[in-house]
């Protein structure tokens, strides 16, 4: 087990290069299996998420092999149709096979995700858009039991948009008989990515960037070459770290439109920005300005930088708030910024931050991937030492994020610990 330790008082201060996405990647690696052949997934980024993907994938007889970013597929031979809970429990993700096996394969054994019950879930949009393309559904001693002699076109609304349910439906289609529709689709770029992948490979999908896709079902599908998009969240975490230490930041390999609306509250908070192409450059000179948020769908203010922007607002000498209505029990990161001395206050989904209190160095502990982040950004607000347990968390999302702060001036390192 790895804790980092960081003291306090750091300025981020630098130049750096964003990964790859996380989530583009791990809705790309499935639809390698739509095809048997060989694949290179440019700009993969190094991540236990990747891995555990790979795992998956290598069970069912693919070979996956990432050498310096370039991820090399081969789903030639495929001999299992299972999702094991060992590798689902992990990342929900791994949920991702169950499109694309049934539409090779017409089969597939799925877990459920750890915790899930039958009743009401977010699985439920996967396996509702299954049926409607014609598949037969049942659930054997938790795991998703899924046939179909062939797929059949379908039209697929989502209730709410949903990014798994979106790309697992999407690959299902491609090989179904006949003509899909799937409408109110999520429009988060890591879902156009696969969308564009998808096409590449011989899809054919109209509407590809919009809430509406329309899916005409080909017989075949063939191996094809991509590259992974920039890591929008990763990116932003930067941004909002260098914002949050009254620094200077200048990211590189990085899509500016898929942050414009994290650009614009960051300038709301009082940071000048400045893009140019494939570059973001951030400063500021003062504490930010206290700015409100409320998390939308895509291409709202993004979930997964709500934790991000909570550790920000402590160092906003003011009241703001933030509100999640995407997750609305994803304010795990509070009790731990709350022992740095942070003075927040939930009720529901809205969190209440009085910033400009004086943080202090404390152990805190990560409770999941962006929970962590938030915990880092707090620990550069906090006088003295901090120590950050359960960053297994963080290597699932943010590639060597230690040696990219230390690049960026940041006090931290990483060390062994007995502590869990």
């Amino acid at each position: 087990m790895d804790k980092f330790i960081i003291n306090g008082g750091s300025k981020i201060n630098g130049k750096i290069a964003i990964s790859g996405a996380k989530n583009a990647s791990l809705a790309m690696m499935p639809a390698c299996l739509l095809a048997p052949g060989c694949y290179t997934l440019h700009n993969t980024p190094n991540l236990r998420d990747v891995w555990t993907m790979s795992r998956l994938l290598g069970s069912m007889g693919v070979h996956c092999e990432l050498n310096d970013h370039d991820l090399f597929v081969d789903s030639s031979k495929i001999d299992s149709f299972e999702a094991p809970y060992e590798h689902v429990k992990k990342m929900r993700a791994s949920f991702y096979v169950l499109g694309p096996l049934l539409a090779r394969y017409g089969r597939a054994r799925v877990s459920l995700p750890g915790g899930c019950a039958w009743g009401p879930r977010p699985v439920d949009f996967h396996l509702k858009a299954m049926e409607k393309l014609g598949a037969e559904i049942n659930l054997e001693g938790g795991y998703v039991v899924a046939s179909a002699d062939r797929l059949q076109g379908g039209k697929i609304h989502f209730d709410v948009p949903s990014v798994g349910a979106t790309v697992n439906a999407m690959m299902a289609a491609t090989l179904a008989r006949g003509s899909s529709r799937i409408s109110n689709a999520a429009l988060e770029p890591e879902v156009t990515a696969q969308a564009r992948m998808l096409v590449k490979m011989g899809a054919q999908i109209d509407g590809v960037g919009t809430n509406c896709l329309e899916i005409e079902g080909v017989d075949s599908l063939s191996p094809v070459n991509e590259h992974t998009i920039p890591d929008r969240i990763e990116a932003g975490t930067f941004l909002i770290g260098a914002a949050l230490s009254q620094g200077q930041i200048v990211l590189e390999n990085v899509n500016p439109y898929h942050l414009a609306t994290v650009i614009a509250k960051l300038e709301d908070a009082g940071c000048e920005i400045d893009v140019r192409g494939e570059t973001i450059s951030l400063k500021i000179d003062e504490p930010p300005r206290p700015t409100d948020i409320t998390t939308a769908a895509y291409p709202g203010f993004p979930t997964d930088l709500q934790a991000q922007w909570t550790a920000l607002m402590l160092g906003a000498d003011g009241v703001s708030s933030v509100r999640d209505t995407i997750y609305l029990d994803r304010f795990k990161h509070v009790p731990e910024l709350t022992r740095l001395g942070a003075d927040i206050e939930v009720n529901d989904n809205n969190a209440i931050i009085r910033g400009g209190k004086k943080l202090s160095g404390a152990t805190v502990m990560s409770t999941d991937l962006r929970a962590s982040a938030s915990l880092i950004l707090a620990a550069l607000l906090a006088e003295g030492r901090s120590e950050i347990l359960r960053i297994y968390h963080l290597d699932r999302g943010y590639e060597h994020i230690e040696s990219k702060l230390q690049a960026l001036g940041v006090d931290v390192r990483r060390v062994k610990t007995e502590e869990f």
